[in-house]
């Protein structure tokens, strides 16, 4: 069935961040696309501030790639170089992507600019553009702050909230299966790129025991990954159609003995307790540890 998409003008496309991001290198953000067809039960943009100016179907931003050549072209004379995140709130490779191409167009741009990128995506579409991306990686400009600690202009990162295809199914309706998404980041390590895992988010009592996590970096790191990050569950809003309210539901039709212990682990809060987090997080770097993979992309 083709995927319905509003095409949407927009006047600014690049988002510049207050301060470079630990994580994932970023000085920039870019999302081609808002709202999101994969519909992931957990997605913390609904009820967040992420979220608030969403429309509420896919929507396409059609003007993007002429609104980036004006913004890059200014950053660019400034020497305002930087890592781009490409997807922080949508992936970049949605179904629809395949036909209106507005990703790869952006990416183009970027490459004429010499900007580096960080892309986040669950989709393999991506390897329809690993030409363009080979080609950033050699012509990028690595930020000064970066200099001696990356060599490559291109990150490509992969998110995961479980290797377990069946609850893959219940929570990531609409993503591509577990063995595509694994088959990709082999064919693009195979293709030289610098490629992670993002385990986020880690669901509380289903994807976040020792078992669950030693299997998921057992199945990336057999698939090349070069890093993996990792972060909990967070549930924002209090709202109908907030990712709160749906991942309750959700929970309650499929795994209703764990609402209970999900809700006592987040009180009145969006975050789970201090607690669970460092648990959650010395199990994480203890599989690092084990399975000789860097919790940081450098």
């Amino acid at each position: 069935m083709r995927e319905l998409v509003r095409k949407i003008q927009v006047q600014s496309v690049l988002n510049k961040q207050k301060f470079v991001d630990d994580w994932f290198l970023s000085s920039y953000s870019i999302n081609p696309y808002s709202n999101c067809s994969f519909n992931c039960v957990y997605c913390y943009t609904r009820g967040s501030k992420y979220g608030e100016h969403q429309v509420p179907s896919l929507a396409a931003k059609i003007n993007a790639p002429e609104v980036l050549v004006r913004q890059l072209k200014t950053r660019a004379r400034k020497r305002e170089y930087g890592f781009i995140v490409l997807g922080s709130a949508t992936d970049p490779y949605l179904p629809v992507e395949k036909d209106l191409k507005i990703t790869r167009e952006l990416l183009m741009i970027i490459l004429r600019f010499k900007f580096p990128i960080n892309i986040l995506t669950r989709s393999p579409l991506i390897l329809r553009d690993l030409d363009l991306l080979k080609k950033i990686g050699e012509k990028a400009i690595i930020p000064k702050e970066l200099e001696g600690k990356m060599d490559t202009g291109v990150v490509l990162s992969f998110s995961f909230s479980t290797t377990d295809e069946k609850l893959a199914r219940i929570f990531e309706p609409g993503v591509p299966s577990l063995k595509k998404r694994l088959d990709t980041i082999k064919k693009c390590k195979d293709a030289g790129f610098t490629v992670g895992a993002i385990f986020m988010p880690l669901l509380p009592f289903l994807s976040d025991s020792e078992e669950h996590l030693d299997k998921m970096f057992k199945d990336v790191k057999e698939n090349g990954a070069d890093f993996v990050l990792a972060s909990g569950l967070t549930l924002y809003g209090d709202g109908p159609y907030d990712c709160k309210t749906r991942y309750y539901e959700v929970l309650e039709e499929h795994f209703p003995e764990l609402v209970p212990k999900t809700r006592a682990i987040f009180g009145k809060s969006s975050a789970p307790s201090h607690k669970y987090q460092k648990q959650l997080y010395q199990r994480f770097l203890g599989l690092c540890r084990k399975y000789s993979i860097r919790n940081k992309i450098y």
